[in-house]
């Protein structure tokens, strides 16, 4: 899944600039985790629309980039989490980020950033992961 990251400085106003810029181009936010220091802030978006948000985001003098993540739907249930982790630890892959993602449904799910997204998808499905596309 391709992630729309936006590096903002971090002042009043700079992320309802993109949220507004978004919502011009018909644009749907389905999950953003915001992440910042003292002088800047990153956004991550997963968007209906990454590559026209990307365009849009620039057009509009903005830093924006598109990053594979991986989308990963799990159960929610005591270990669920740790045994995704520990698959990818084993396979040594090493985790970059991540952040929980609203599905609107009962499973839970998250944007998991990895060294190697390919082979983290490929260890992921031999264990049954099911993943967003």
């Amino acid at each position: 899944m391709k992630q729309l990251s936006v590096f903002l400085e971090n002042r009043e106003g700079r992320l309802s600039d993109v949220l507004r810029i978004l919502a011009e181009k018909n644009i749907n936010i389905l999950s953003l985790s915001l992440a910042d220091t003292s002088e800047y802030g990153m956004l991550r978006l997963l968007v209906s629309e990454p590559e026209e948000g990307k365009k849009a985001l620039r057009d509009n003098g903005l830093s924006a980039t598109l990053t594979e993540i991986l989308a990963v739907k799990m159960p929610h249930q005591v270990g669920a989490l740790q045994n995704i982790l520990t698959v990818l630890c084993d396979a040594g892959i090493n985790i970059e980020y991540m952040y929980a993602l609203c599905t609107g449904t009962e499973e839970a799910a998250l944007a998991i950033k990895t060294s190697d997204p390919e082979a983290a998808s490929n260890v992921l499905e031999r264990i049954g992961v099911e993943f967003f596309r």
